[in-house]
């Protein structure tokens, strides 16, 4: 993609970062992930969202020493956010996380969805919404600035039912925070669950592994997997556990934890906590990531009754990230807000049904402080 970072905004380098332009959104060439919008507001945060996949392919914010770095894992090939990067950024949908069996029952009738590898269907299906180009509108005000992104997804799309209409909007705020809200409708019934799966390392991307974060999830229980990463079906409780986010905790600690959930995601996690209160009309914090060398904090806020944690298990080094350096393992962890995995097969879980003349709606914060 092509993206190189300043030199300025490098948390080693002589000083803070020049400030983001106080300009509406900036469209720059097409380098292979479709338009790439830039903007934000002087001093604060800057973010660059890509069309292909409504992608957040960079956010640059400040440590506590005012230096800004991008904290957001990214793709430096555009041919890779085809491949191996395909979710980094990406919204994903029509249904994010794992369908058991790639079948969903939608009153009464049996819908086979297309499936990968497996067998399952993950993040709505091998041509999911992260490989699509949304179309963008940008707006800005004296205190707002961003892009709406519209996707029509029609009927039979991957084997979901009814034409969808979704709506992602990425807007940064003066005190740089990152609103992310959803919006689609549907002609028929169907399933919907949104989300993106942005991986962070606050201490800026390319900067080793994320193993000295601390994570704290505001969730008394959680949903274990089998084999496969399907859930059980039970809502465990998470104390005695590594699981037990209710206060901050240290990835490197937790992790190596001789637990047999984190031995069933590859050596760490790849589950989905069950937040207190459940779903919500106004967001609430869900989970804080704090990067204790360089100072920067992230506070969740999301309507979603579930937050995936993932903590970039699988990670080899096949992704050459935009600082020209490969991500190993726990390189960046996603936190993705959103309903439960396989939701469409468990009638405890919350529903994700969407039915004409309602709207699916989901807002997520990202708030950014430093200690």
């Amino acid at each position: 993609m092509g993206h190189t970072q300043n030199p300025a905004a490098d948390p080693a380098g002589p000083g803070p970062a020049p400030h983001p332009s106080t300009s509406p959104p900036v469209c720059l060439p097409d380098t292979g992930t479709g338009e790439r919008w830039v903007f934000g507001f002087a001093g604060q945060a800057r973010a660059e969202v890509h069309t292909l996949g409504a992608r957040l392919h960079s956010l640059l914010v400040p440590d506590r020493r005012g230096h800004f770095a991008d904290v957001v894992l990214g793709a430096r090939d555009a041919a890779q956010v085809r491949g191996p990067a395909a979710y980094f950024g990406a919204t994903v949908g029509r249904y994010a996380n794992r369908i058991a069996g790639g079948r969903i029952a939608v009153d009464g009738a049996v819908h086979q969805l297309r499936t990968q590898p497996g067998g399952h269907t993950l993040h709505g299906g091998p041509d999911g919404f992260d490989q699509r180009l949304w179309r963008c509108e940008p707006f800005h005000s004296a205190d707002r600035t961003g892009v709406h992104l519209h996707l029509h997804s029609p009927d039979g799309d991957q084997g979901f039912p009814g034409a969808l209409n979704v709506r992602v909007t990425y807007t940064l705020d003066r005190d740089g925070d990152l609103t992310l809200a959803y919006h689609a409708v549907s002609d028929a019934p169907t399933v919907v669950n949104l989300t993106n799966h942005a991986y962070w390392n606050l201490e800026g991307e390319g900067r080793g592994n994320v193993l000295a974060h601390q994570l704290q999830v505001d969730a008394s229980q959680y949903t274990p997997v089998d084999a496969e990463l399907i859930p059980r079906g039970e809502h465990r409780p998470v104390g005695d556990s590594p699981f037990d986010l209710r206060a901050p905790r240290r990835l490197a600690d937790v992790l190596t934890h001789p637990d047999p959930q984190l031995a069933v995601a590859g050596g760490g996690f790849d589950h989905n906590w069950v937040l207190d209160g459940g779903r919500t009309a106004l967001p609430r914090r869900a989970a804080v990531l704090y990067a204790p060398d360089s100072g920067r904090r992230l506070e969740v806020h999301t309507t979603e009754p579930g937050i995936q944690v993932y903590t970039g298990n699988g990670f080899s080094g096949e992704v050459t990230g935009k600082s020209g350096r490969a991500y190993g393992a726990y390189a960046g962890v996603a936190l993705e807000t959103q309903h439960f995995p396989d939701s469409p097969n468990r009638a405890d879980f919350p529903s994700v049904r969407l039915r004409p003349g309602a709207a699916y709606r989901s807002t997520t914060i990202l708030r950014f402080s430093t200690d």
